[in-house]
């Protein structure tokens, strides 16, 4: 059985298998168009490698936040109501109810898997801007994936502070494996990326001292700032070139 594969989708969606069970991150499966946020709207270029029913039944759906659209789309919103738990914010709970179950920070929920053993999923924080943007960009969640004979996953969500990755290498240790939020993403809202740049997700590798980082969400919405090809420049400029995966929609990638 393999350990770990990651299935990239496009954008922040990803098929993560680990220990036998399938997770969904952030499911985004519009076609492309404007989503409106507010007075703004926010527009998907490219849309997903395939549909959600190609998806199939997954064990839990990672939801780093509900309140963005390219975290969380229409399709995105359909899909969750047939998944038997999402794991997200307090404020996710609130507005979406169903099976969204609330992770604060640094809490574990085991999930079984069917080698017998356990997958341990724990929230951690994430910063969605710049300091002092938290009341504007809303409450965001990153998670930690680990188990015995399982690789350490980290999936980021929207972080843009590497402080906040310091505080996570700090409390759970070098992972195995990061998925990163990248793609530098800008808007109106703050005076600053939203999301990491393509150098500071090379330095979160380091600081994690992750082997293997797979980016997500570092293209197809027109607020990226930065994507592939920055993101292979900044790793070769921080002679961290063999740890970066960098996938293709459709992907399917084994660190």
């Amino acid at each position: 059985m393999t350990r770990l594969a990651v299935r990239y989708v496009g954008g922040p969606t990803a098929v993560v298998e680990i220990g036998g069970l399938r997770l969904l991150t952030d499911p985004t499966f519009d076609p492309p168009g404007e989503h409106p946020v507010g007075a703004r709207s926010l527009v998907k270029t490219a849309g997903p490698a395939f549909g959600a029913a190609e998806v199939g039944a997954v064990d839990a759906v990672l939801l780093s936040h509900d309140q963005h659209p390219d975290n969380l789309d229409d399709s995105g919103r359909a899909l969750l109501a047939d998944a038997p738990l999402v794991l997200s914010t307090a404020s996710a709970h609130g507005r979406l109810g169903g099976t969204v179950r609330v992770l604060p920070n640094w809490e574990t929920i085991e999930l079984p898997r069917p080698d017998g053993g356990l997958l341990r999923i724990t929230g951690v924080p994430a910063q969605h801007g710049p300091d002092g943007t938290e009341h504007l960009t809303g409450e965001v969640t990153g998670f930690v994936l680990a188990g015995d004979g399982l690789p350490s996953v980290y999936v980021s969500g929207d972080n843009a502070s590497l402080g906040v990755v310091r505080t996570i290498a700090a409390r759970v240790g070098p992972v195995d494996v990061a998925l990163l939020f990248a793609g530098a993403a800008r808007t109106p809202v703050a005076d600053g990326p939203l999301t990491l740049t393509s150098a500071h997700a090379a330095e979160a590798a380091r600081i994690l001292g992750a082997a293997h980082v797979v980016p997500l969400h570092f293209e197809h919405w027109g607020h990226f700032t930065e994507g592939a090809d920055s993101l292979v420049a900044a790793f070769a400029s921080a002679g961290l070139a063999d740890r970066l995966h960098l996938p293709k929609p459709g992907d399917r990638i084994e660190p």
